[in-house]
C-alpha cells in the first residue's frame, strides 16, 4: 500500500468524529437556544395579568445571598492593609527615612564635635596659622578670633604701620602681626627669614619648662572682597589696574614670598574667595567676577604644584554669612546707604551714551542686591560663621587628603550651580535685567562721542565702604535732586524710594 492509500484512508477514519463532534456542538446550541426562549416565555406568561394565575408557569425561586455586614476596621487594621498591600513604597520610605537620620546624626555629631589644636607635653600652644589678607576684612577678623581661641597662635600679615597697629587693637597675646612689605621683596624675604627662625628655635612656655618648637600648621589667604562696579566702558584703566594690583597681584606675591617656608614645613594652604556673584557672573560686575576668576586659577595651579610634595590647598568657595554678631550694624548701615546711593553718584559721572544703554539695568541690580542683602540680614538667612570655623579646622587638622574646594555659607553651592548650568538668559530674567529699546538711546553727536572717548574715573572706586555715615547721608541729598535729569531714569525712580 502506498502512501498515498494510506493517507486517503486515515482522512476517511477521521470524518466520522469530525461529523459526531460537529453534530455534538450544533445540538447543544439549539438546546442553549431554546432554553432560553423557553426561560423568557415563562418569564412574560409568569408577569401577565390577563393569565389565571392557576395558568401560569412557576417560576423556579432562586436563593439570593446576602450582602456581608460591613466591617467596621480600626485605624490600625487600616494601616495594617495598607501596608500589606503597598510593601515597595513602605520599604522605599524606611530606607529613605534611615538614611536621612544617619546623615542627620553624622553631620550634628560633627558640628557638635570638640576642635582643639594640639599642644607640647607642657601644655603650651604649638601650632601656628599665618592669615593673609586685609586685617579689617571681618571675615579676617571672626576666623582669627575664633582660632586663636581653640589653641592656635596666630599671625597676620601686616603691610603697612596702620595695619600692625589695628592687629594690636584685638588685644590677644596670641594673635601677632607679622609685617611684610608685600612688593619689596627683599625685605619681605628678610622679615620672612627672621620669621623661619623663630619657628625652628626652641621655646620656653615658662622659667623651667622644657623647651619646645613650633610647627607651621597652616597658611590662609583672605583677598580683599569689596569690589568696584559698573559697565566695562566707564570703569577706567585706572580702577583696573588697581584693583589687580591689590586684589590679584598681592596676593600672588605674598604666597610667593611665603613659598619656600611652605615647602619647608608642609602646612596646608587655604584660599578664601566670593562665591555669589562670581557664579553667577552679572552684568557690571566685570571686576569681580575677573579678579576671583584669576584667583581661582592661581589656586588651581598652585595646587597641582604643590600636590607634588604631598602639600594640600583647598579652595574655600564663601556665600552669604550673618553678620549679627560681629557688631557689624554701623558696616551694614553704610552698605545700606551705598546699595541705594552709589549707582546714583556713578551714573552721573557717565556720558550720556553710557547712561542711556545702561543705567535703568544698572540701577535695577543695585536695588535688587540691596533688598536681598536687607532681608538677609533682617531675616537671619544667612549661615553662622561657626560653620566657616569648623570648615577652616576641619581642612587643617583632619587626618588624610581635604577636599580640594569646599562650599561654605549660604547659597555657596547653589548658585553654583546655577551658574554652572542655568542658560544666562534665564539667570539675566531672573536678576531683572532687560533689554534696552532702541528708541531710548540717544542720537549720537559730537559732543557725546568726545565725552565717551575719555571716560573719566567712574565713581565706583568710590564705593568702598564709608566708616561716616553723615558723608554717605549728605551725599545722599545730593544725587537724589539731580537723578530724576537722568534720561530714562523715570520709570525706576518710583522704585529707589
Amino acid at each position: 500500500m502506498s502512501s498515498d492509500d494510506q493517507y486517503f484512508l486515515d482522512t476517511l477514519s477521521s470524518i466520522p468524529n469530525d461529523v459526531r463532534r460537529y453534530s455534538a456542538e450544533v445540538a447543544d446550541t439549539i438546546d442553549r437556544q431554546f432554553d432560553m426562549i423557553a426561560k423568557s416565555i415563562r418569564e412574560t406568561l409568569s408577569s401577565t395579568t390577563w393569565i389565571p394565575e392557576s395558568a401560569r408557569p412557576i417560576l423556579s425561586r432562586q436563593t439570593v445571598t446576602p450582602p456581608p455586614p460591613p466591617v467596621h476596621s480600626t485605624l490600625y487594621e487600616r494601616a495594617q492593609d495598607w501596608a500589606v498591600r503597598h510593601k515597595e513604597i513602605l520599604a522605599l520610605i524606611a530606607v529613605s527615612a534611615t538614611a536621612t537620620g544617619i546623615l542627620v546624626y553624622r553631620r550634628r555629631r560633627k558640628y557638635n564635635k570638640k576642635r582643639r589644636a594640639r599642644r607640647a607635653s607642657n601644655g603650651a600652644r604649638k601650632e601656628v596659622i599665618v592669615i593673609a589678607g586685609p586685617p579689617h576684612e571681618p571675615v579676617l577678623r571672626t576666623l582669627a578670633l575664633d582660632l586663636e581661641r581653640r589653641g592656635f597662635i596666630i599671625y597676620v600679615v601686616a603691610n603697612n604701620s596702620e595695619d600692625e597697629r589695628h592687629i594690636h587693637n584685638e588685644s590677644r597675646a596670641d594673635i601677632r602681626p607679622l609685617l611684610i612689605e608685600t612688593f619689596d621683596s627683599t625685605i619681605s624675604q628678610g622679615a620672612i627669614d627672621q620669621f623661619n627662625k623663630f619657628l625652628l628655635s626652641p621655646q620656653h612656655a615658662f622659667p623651667g619648662a622644657a623647651p619646645h618648637t613650633l610647627n607651621l600648621v597652616g597658611f590662609i589667604l583672605i583677598p580683599d572682597n569689596l569690589y568696584p562696579s559698573g559697565p566695562v566702558e566707564t570703569l577706567a584703566p585706572e580702577i583696573w589696574s588697581d584693583a589687580l594690583n591689590a586684589k590679584v597681584l598681592a596676593p600672588i606675591a605674598i604666597t610667593q614670598a611665603f613659598l619656600r617656608t611652605i615647602c619647608d614645613f608642609k602646612p596646608r594652604v587655604l584660599v578664601l574667595t566670593p562665591s555669589i556673584v562670581p557664579s553667577l557672573t552679572p552684568p557690571f560686575h566685570s571686576i569681580e567676577s575677573s579678579v576671583v576668576a584669576a584667583l581661582g586659577a592661581f589656586t588651581t595651579s598652585l595646587a597641582r604644584e604643590l600636590g607634588t610634595m604631598a602639600i594640600d590647598v583647598c579652595h574655600f568657595k564663601l556665600g552669604t554669612f550673618d553678620y549679627g554678631g560681629l557688631g557689624r550694624n554701623h558696616h551694614q548701615h553704610s552698605n545700606k546707604l551705598q546699595a541705594i546711593n552709589g549707582p546714583r553718584a556713578d551714573v552721573l559721572s557717565w556720558p550720556a551714551t553710557a547712561r542711556a544703554a545702561y543705567a535703568k539695568n544698572y540701577f535695577t541690580l543695585s536695588a535688587s542686591s540691596a533688598t536681598a542683602t536687607t532681608n538677609i540680614n533682617r531675616n537671619n538667612k544667612g549661615s553662622s560663621f561657626r560653620e566657616l570655623h569648623n570648615s577652616v579646622f576641619d581642612a587643617l587638622t583632619d587626618d588624610g587628603r581635604p577636599p580640594r574646594v569646599w562650599h561654605v555659607g549660604s547659597g555657596s553651592l547653589v548658585y553654583d550651580i546655577v551658574g554652572a548650568w542655568v542658560p544666562a538668559g534665564i539667570v539675566g530674567w531672573m536678576l531683572g535685567i532687560r533689554q534696552v529699546e532702541p528708541s531710548a538711546m540717544p542720537a549720537p553727536s559730537s559732543s557725546s562721542s568726545s565725552s565717551a572717548s575719555s571716560p573719566p574715573a567712574s565713581a565706583s572706586a568710590s564705593r568702598a565702604p564709608q566708616n561716616d555715615d553723615d558723608g554717605e547721608t549728605a551725599r545722599f541729598g545730593e544725587v537724589s535732586e539731580t537723578s530724576m535729569h537722568l534720561p530714562g531714569w523715570e520709570k525706576v525712580e518710583g522704585g529707589a524710594r
